[in-house]
């Protein structure tokens, strides 16, 4: 059958021997049905398109001079590229009659690319494209033929070829050992000198690490080739690595992978803010009107404080995946940098890639905390109202500061920005620059601000500039919060808040356990505490204080009683101490709160025991004790070393109260190993935490250290509050803004006439027929009014009358 079905005047039409546009298309289709009964009409296409390419390339060699190609004979380029889209359609049918086309129409593309028109590029990378679909090629075959032709000029090549490299590596598994090859192949082609195909190679690199494709720990090499990038010689490539490294944080992340649109579900799951009903029923339902805006408005003060507080928590951010966060020797990058900064300086670079160059390497010491002291003194140069775009150069100087940086490094630039920008005889726009760089810089680094200094500077909240006293006034309350003592007493805020101590170079703060473990712990003795004060009648503290008071089953004689008041009368001496150093400390005062807490614990186990003692030996003490109790007086817990001489004084006291320690595991003996519940209940505290401080919150909290290093400066909030001169266009499209919901200038004459609809009530006053007692009254009326007016107005001479 196939012997007949090739010889029939019908398939030899199809084969393309006759003049017919559709011959190929139509054996494609039957081919498709039948490929065993077409492989005469195979093998003879086959042998045309071999034909096809040694004609092709001898025409390629006689007219190699031409700027188009072959001009001379464009029908061998369509015809070779119509037999080429052919082959690639039906190879998978005949795996072994075309099993070296794959190979002949690459090495086509790679030798004679240069000389081919557009048309049959595009026809043979669109045929590679398809034999890849087809499993017949590999990526690894073309991945590099696929960057060279995209430096050819050809902008539909180019699009085409890009969109197949980045979407075929996406479609990839992440697991598939492929992609080291494929990483390898596109890293040594960016280190290659030619411009342009490492400008190829860095644009696939940057793409699939912005689709987050080749992202991670296990994709390093391609953000450490990125930042290699910088040092390309090619200030083409540098300046394009550079700008990527900068506008990273700001690229919209593509909806288009499954994994991004999980992302996204997860955010919306974590952001979910815990704030208490009883304040949510006083915003809306206690008070007067006002106080009920007021109360609802700090409501969603707090709302947004904490959603944009975990947005920032949340490890899903675009800051984590720069690669600037895969650097494996950051401190190394930075000083290369810095020295070819350095070296361009005076070779007559543009200024906007050397303003490139200094954020890239402040961000690069905020991000990873490193120690360039030599770049201060280099931004000390730049300090100065006049230069262009100051304010990213003072944003880059405040992102390179952080707590592991000496003072005495940043206080010549401190002190020069100080001098330079706020002073009387400065512009109020610089004036209100210079304190919000003041403030940032202060909140990095505390030990820059001296006393003098910012009592000089909170006087400025009295401008009458509105951004220079709302900057003023938000050094003033930074100050509040880490050292008051700074700052003149009226600026210092309630007398009865605690004063913050302010922390010393290098004091941080080491985890010794799990974060926010405590919460846990206090929410687990809370509810035992619940359970325990239905059968002891125990009152546990409300709030932070150490004083706790007990209600004991058995009171003793006067003599005890005479004790529990001098214990009474010890612990309010322990309060006022206690008071003290809270006073001094800051954020130290929560260890210290915890501390005492556990301490309180221990000596209600103390005590209970000891109680459990006296109910055993001295049982004819209990009517006394019920009187006592029936009285509502109460006993003060005693301090730890008294309850501890207390014990010794009694052996068999000591033992009970070993074996209750041994009997009542501690939290770490038993919750060691937290599990998932855990973790998600102390998430749910932390959330309640939060809001209880964001409602009782008037100031702000200072961010630590680690957020303030992954939180990029945005130069545009240092000049908040400032109203820049508008051009007359701008001008213009406001009073045309302000013009839109206004209709065109009409008189009141035009407007009655053009009226639709019935007559207004004035106007069937006029018209109605009134009775002559109505008439008589009216007119005299208007006699009335007109003769009182003249009364009251007196012989006063108003002039006369020109036509009188």
């Amino acid at each position: 059958m196939a012997g007949s079905l090739g010889l029939t005047p019908e398939s030899l039409k199809a084969s393309g021997r006759s003049s017919e546009n559709l011959s190929l298309l139509i054996l494609q289709g039957k081919i498709k049905r039948d490929p065993e009964g077409y492989e005469t009409e195979l093998q003879l296409i086959y042998k045309q398109f071999k034909t096809s390419v040694d004609l092709f390339q001898q025409q390629a060699a006689l007219s190699f001079s031409s700027v188009g190609g072959i001009g001379s004979d464009p029908s061998v380029s369509k015809d070779l590229g119509d037999r080429a889209m052919f082959l690639a359609h039906v190879t998978p049918f005949y795996p072994k009659q075309l099993s070296e086309f794959p190979a002949q129409l690459t090495d086509l593309l790679r030798t004679s690319c240069l000389a081919m028109p557009s048309g049959l590029r595009n026809h043979v990378a669109q045929a590679l494209i398809l034999l890849m679909n087809r499993k017949s090629l590999v990526i690894e075959d073309l991945l590099a033929l696929f960057l060279d032709i995209q430096t050819l000029g050809d902008k539909n090549l180019r699009a085409l070829a890009f969109g197949h490299i980045v979407q075929t590596i996406r479609k990839m598994s992440i697991t598939d050992p492929k992609h080291k090859s494929l990483q390898k192949i596109v890293i040594s082609m960016l280190e290659q000198e030619d411009e342009a195909k490492a400008k190829r190679a860095l644009a696939t690199l940057c793409a699939l690490h912005k689709k987050k494709i080749w992202l991670g720990d296990k994709n390093e090499r391609v953000a450490i080739a990125i930042c290699e990038a910088c040092f390309h010689s090619s200030p083409r490539i540098m300046i394009s690595a550079l700008r990527f490294l900068l506008d990273y944080e700001n690229i919209d992340d593509d909806d288009d992978s499954d994994a991004e649109s999980d992302d996204d579900e997860d955010n919306k799951k974590i952001d979910q803010v815990v704030i208490n009903r009883q304040a949510i029923y006083k915003a809306n339902n206690k008070g007067t009107s006002s106080s009920k805006k007021k109360k609802q408005a700090k409501l969603q003060r707090a709302v947004k404080s904490i959603k944009r507080k975990q947005r920032s928590s949340s490890e899903n951010t675009t800051s984590t995946f720069s690669p600037l966060n895969h650097l494996n020797d950051a401190q190394k990058f930075a000083e290369r940098l810095f020295s070819r900064l350095q070296t361009i300086k005076g070779s007559g670079e543009r200024v906007e890639t050397r303003l490139m160059m200094i954020k890239v390497i402040a961000r690069t010491i905020g991000l990873h905390k490193l120690h360039l002291l030599s770049f201060y003194s280099f931004l000390q140069n730049y300090a100065m109202p006049h230069v262009k775009d100051i304010t990213q150069i003072l944003a880059a100087a405040v992102q390179s500061c952080h707590d592991g940086v000496p003072s005495d490094a940043v206080e010549p630039l401190f002190k020069q920005i100080v001098n330079q920008f706020v002073h009387d005889k400065s512009r109020p726009e610089a004036i209100a620059v210079g304190l919000n760089v003041v403030r940032e810089m202060c909140l990095r680094i505390h030990d820059l601000m001296t006393e003098e200094l910012l009592q000089d500077l909170a006087l400025y909240k009295k401008s009458h500039e509105k951004a220079i006293s709302a900057a003023a006034r938000s050094l003033i309350a930074l100050f509040r919060e880490i050292n008051p003592s700074l700052l003149v007493k009226k600026d210092r805020g309630r007398p009865g808040a605690t004063i913050a101590k302010p922390k010393q170079y290098g004091e941080s703060n080491v985890f010794s356990n799990v974060p926010n473990v405590e919460l846990l712990q206090e929410s687990d003795n809370e509810s035992g505490s619940d359970g325990d004060q239905d059968d002891d009648d125990v009152e546990l503290p409300i709030g932070d204080d150490v004083e706790q008071e007990v209600i004991p089953d058995d009171c003793g004689s006067e003599d005890e009683a005479e004790e529990d008041s001098n214990d009474g009368d010890d612990m309010n001496n322990t309060e006022d101490y206690s008071d003290i150093d809270t006073s001094i400390g800051g954020d130290e005062d929560e260890e210290v709160n915890d501390s005492d807490e556990a301490d309180t614990d221990s000596e209600n186990e103390e005590i209970e025991s000891e109680e459990d003692d006296g109910e055993a030996s001295d049982s004819s003490v209990e009517d006394n004790g019920n009187k006592e109790k029936a009285k509502g007086k109460k006993r003060k817990i005693v301090d730890f070393d008294a309850n501890l001489l207390s014990a010794d004084t009694s052996l068999r006291a000591l033992k009970r109260f070993a074996e209750a320690k041994n009997e009542k595991p501690s939290f770490d003996e038993s919750d060691g190993i937290l599990s998932n519940e855990d973790f998600r209940k102390i998430k749910e505290l932390q959330a309640k935490k939060e809001a209880k401080i964001a409602l009782a919150r008037k100031g702000f909290k200072v961010p630590d250290s680690d957020q303030l290093s992954k939180k990029r400066v945005d130069p545009a909030k240092l000049e908040a509050h400032i109203r820049h001169k508008l051009t007359k266009e701008q001008r213009l499209e406001l009073v045309k803004a302000g013009r839109e919901d206004r209709g065109k200038y009409k008189s009141k004459a035009a407007v009655k006439q053009k009226k639709t609809g019935g007559s207004s009530n004035k106007q069937k006053e006029h018209r109605k027929n009134m009775p002559l007692a109505a008439i008589r009254s009216k007119a005299g009326k208007s006699k009335r009014t007109k003769k009182m007016k003249n009364s009251i107005s007196g012989s006063q001479f108003r002039g006369r009358k020109a036509w009188k």
